[in-house]
C-alpha cells in the first residue's frame, strides 16, 4: 500500500484544480447532490464534471487512508485488510482466466493499484481507462516505481465513449468504478464493443440490494450520503445491473453479492467501533487525526481552502457506507462474470 504522508496529502489536495479554486469546486460538487438540493437527472447529465471534481478533491484522501487500491474486499477471519484487497484482485484475474501476454482493460482504474497487482499476478498487459488527469499522472508515476511502466499504461477517456477500436481486448474488468456511469446499459455496451468475441467482462459493482426500500426515509438518507461522499449519480440495484448487461448483449455466466458471506464485514475498517493498528488511518481515531491534520494544514496555507469540506463529505460517506452495510441495503461487491458471445 501507498506510504503517502502528511506532506503528500497536502500537496495532492485538489488534484489538478488550481489551489485557489478548490473551495469553489467543493461548493459546485456539493450542489449536485440531494443533501444540498441537487437532483438525480442533473448529476447524470453532468456526470463527467461531477466525477472529475470528486476525484480531484478526494484522491489524496483515498491514497492517504486506503493505499493504492481504492476498494473494499471480501475478507476472511485472520486476514488483514491489505491481504484481502490483494486476494479480491487476484480473484478477478482467476475468474477471467487470464493468460500471460493477454491485453486487458481496467475500466475506471483509479491510480492503478489493482492494475499493477493483476498485471504482476497474471503476467498480462493492462491498460487503465480513466477520465481524471490527476489520477492518471499519479498512476504513471506509481507504474514507473513498480517497474510495470513497459507493460501497463493509461488512456484518458470517458468510459461512456471509449476511443478504442472494436474487439481490442482479451478481457475487461471494473472494480467499484462503473457505478459512476450515468447509464449502466451505455457503459456496458461500450465494454461489449471493445471486448473480443468469446471473451469475458468481470466486475464488482456498488449496488442497492433487494432489502433497500425507496419509500423508507432512512434508507434514502443513507443512499444520499453514499452518493455525495463517493461521487455517484445514482446507485443502481443488482437487478438493474444484470438487465443492463443482458440488454448490452452479454451472457451472464454467474453473479453474486459477495458481501453476504464475508466472514469479516466489508465495512469493518470504517466502523467507528473497530480499531486496527494495521489500518489505523481508516479507524475513528485515525480519521479524527486526519481531520485535525487537514484543519492545521489548511490553517497554515499548506492545504487549499475547502480541504476540510472534502474531508467532511468523505466522513459522511463513511457513515453512510457503514449504516448501509449493517442494514444490508447496500453492497460494494456485487460480482458478475459475463461473456461476449462468439
Amino acid at each position: 500500500m501507498s506510504k503517502a504522508g502528511a506532506l503528500d496529502l497536502a500537496s495532492g489536495l485538489g488534484g489538478k484544480i488550481e489551489k485557489k479554486e478548490v473551495l469553489s469546486a467543493v461548493e459546485q460538487y456539493e450542489k449536485y447532490h440531494n443533501l444540498y438540493g441537487g437532483a438525480d437527472e442533473e448529476r447524470k447529465s453532468n456526470y463527467t464534471d461531477m466525477v472529475n471534481k470528486y476525484y480531484d478533491l478526494a484522491t489524496s484522501f483515498y491514497e492517504f487512508g486506503w493505499g493504492e487500491s481504492f476498494h473494499f474486499a471480501h475478507r476472511f477471519n485472520g486476514e488483514s485488510l491489505r491481504e484481502s484487497i490483494k486476494r479480491h484482485e487476484h480473484f478477478l484475474g482467476l475468474q477471467l482466466a487470464l493468460k500471460p501476454g493477454q491485453k486487458v482493460l481496467d475500466v475506471g482504474c483509479g491510480i492503478g493499484g489493482p492494475l499493477r497487482e493483476i498485471a504482476r499476478f497474471s503476467l498480462v498487459s493492462v491498460t487503465g481507462l480513466n477520465n481524471n488527469e490527476y489520477q492518471i499522472s499519479r498512476g504513471k508515476e506509481l507504474n514507473r516505481i513498480a517497474g510495470v511502466d513497459k507493460t501497463c499504461d493509461f488512456v484518458k477517456a470517458d468510459f461512456m465513449k471509449m476511443p478504442i477500436p472494436d474487439n481490442s481486448y482479451d478481457a475487461v474488468y471494473a472494480i467499484e468504478a462503473t457505478c459512476h456511469a450515468p447509464d449502466a446499459y451505455g457503459c456496458y455496451s461500450e465494454i461489449y464493443r471493445v471486448l473480443k468475441p468469446g471473451q469475458c467482462f468481470a466486475a464488482y459493482e456498488w449496488c442497492m440490494t433487494d432489502a433497500y426500500n425507496p419509500e423508507n426515509r432512512e434508507h434514502n438518507k443513507i443512499k444520499a450520503e453514499i452518493e455525495i461522499g463517493d461521487g455517484l449519480p445514482d446507485i443502481r440495484s443488482t437487478t438493474q445491473c444484470i438487465e443492463a448487461l443482458q440488454k448490452a448483449g452479454f451472457e451472464v455466466i454467474w453473479s453474486k453479492d459477495l458481501a453476504k458471506d464475508s466472514p469479516v464485514p466489508w465495512y469493518l475498517p470504517l466502523d467507528k467501533s473497530h480499531f486496527s493498528l494495521s489500518s489505523f488511518r481508516l479507524t475513528a481515531a485515525g480519521r479524527f487525526f486526519t481531520k485535525n491534520l487537514v484543519k492545521a494544514l489548511e490553517y497554515v496555507g499548506l492545504a487549499p481552502k475547502g480541504s476540510q469540506r472534502v474531508q467532511d463529505f468523505l466522513e459522511k460517506a463513511a457513515e453512510g457506507l457503514v449504516d448501509g452495510g449493517k442494514k444490508e441495503i447496500f453492497t460494494p461487491m456485487f460480482f458478475f462474470l459475463a461473456r461476449k458471445p462468439l
